[in-house]
């Protein structure tokens, strides 16, 4: 089971086996609104995979609350439940955000955290008019392209207890923030941060944000799987989003089949296979468990952190 490193590494079977008694509270209709636009996710998968992680992390939740109430009690302080973060990274189209929806909806169904906030890092990206006067539109989605320290700020505050917490909004129908827009954050037990660089270590003498992380998964897959997955995804929202007269991707939807394939694997190649293996793979060692997925988009195996 060991695999010699800081990791235990478990096969799906003798992962599904730690769900013990943890029930199943999704129902397929639910699951059909929460998978992925490419993300072919089941209940069998649901159930080998998510329930067995939802426990580990109700089991770590508790000790985590433990621990910052001994601190409490040394110090001679009023208990003051410290806000629970969960980091979630990965490369574009590995199914991140369709992992990230599930844990907030499984996770808000135990009794001990039901107030769960889902915050993704796209809402902290740079506005397109400031990418644009850098000179990094070519970029979003690399570390660059984020406002880190307003990123750092927001989970900052959320830890720290703060009544409320505002979060930019991001549209991905118009590949901008909206202006204005806020995701307001209010003392949830558990806060969900999902984005491509959350892993990344922070500049000298700063802080990054997976600093505030309680625990944190990598979804990981073969590159040449996720190169395939992106192409799909591509040509399924070029016949869904981008058909929107509102879309930033309006001009995508009338290419022919072969100019959209060609130019989504330009931009894989150019864009997001070079921010996977520059920027987010390498942080893949940093997280506390790593699913990783087979051709067929299912979880093969998991490794988890030993310490």
């Amino acid at each position: 089971m060991a695999d010699g490193d800081a990791y235990v590494e478990l096969g799906r079977a003798q992962w599904g086996d730690l769900r013990k008694n943890t029930p199943l509270t999704l129902t397929e209709a639910e699951l059909e609104e929460l998978r992925g636009i490419d993300d072919p996710i089941d209940l069998a998968e649901v159930t080998d995979i998510y329930l067995p992680l939802t426990r580990l992390l109700n089991l770590h939740f508790t000790g985590s609350r433990q621990r910052s109430a001994a601190v409490g009690a040394f110090l001679g302080e009023r208990e003051e439940r410290v806000p629970y973060v969960l980091g979630i990274a990965g490369s574009v189209a590995v199914g991140k955000s369709t992992t990230a929806r599930l844990l907030h909806t499984l996770l808000a169904r135990w009794p001990e955290h039901p107030r769960v906030e889902l915050v993704t890092t796209d809402s902290f990206l740079y506005p397109n008019k400031v990418l644009e006067e850098r000179g990094i539109m070519h970029r979003k989605g690399f570390p660059e392209s984020y406002d880190r320290r307003a990123l750092v700020r927001f989970v900052a505050g959320v830890k720290a207890g703060r009544a409320s917490v505002d979060a930019p909004v991001y549209s991905h129908l118009e590949y901008d923030i909206v202006p204005g827009a806020t995701q307001t954050v209010h003392r949830p037990d558990i806060l969900i941060v999902e984005g491509l660089n959350v892993l990344q270590p922070a500049p000298p003498t700063a802080l990054a944000v997976c600093d505030y992380f309680d625990f944190s998964i990598y979804v990981d897959a073969r590159v040449e799987d996720i190169r395939a997955w992106y192409v799909d995804r591509f040509h399924k929202l070029r016949r869904t989003a981008f058909s929107d007269p509102k879309s930033y991707f309006t001009h995508i939807a009338e290419l022919s089949d072969e100019e959209a394939t060609e130019f989504a694997k330009n931009v894989w190649r150019d864009i997001n296979e070079r921010n996977l293996v520059e920027n987010i793979a390498p942080t893949r060692g940093r997280a506390g468990l790593i699913l990783s997925k087979g051709p067929d988009h299912s979880v093969r195996r998991v490794r988890l952190r030993r310490t």
